[in-house]
């Protein structure tokens, strides 16, 4: 394997690694139900997607 030649400098390797950085869950609000979900994805507590009724939601029995 090709080794490299020339010693690459520390701004140039830290300027790699700070991509690596840790990104929050972005989470947007149903305009159905006002409830959490994920940006672009059914809610899972309504069942709406862009307006439509996508999923019918069964709600838990509490005993």
């Amino acid at each position: 394997m090709a080794n490299p030649t020339s010693r690459h400098s520390k701004a140039r390797r830290d300027k790699r690694r700070a991509n690596w950085k840790i990104q929050s869950v972005t989470f947007s609000v149903c305009p159905e139900c006002q409830e959490p979900k994920l940006p672009h994805r059914v809610c899972m507590s309504c069942g709406t997607y862009n307006g439509k009724k996508i999923l019918e939601v069964v709600e838990k029995k509490s005993v």
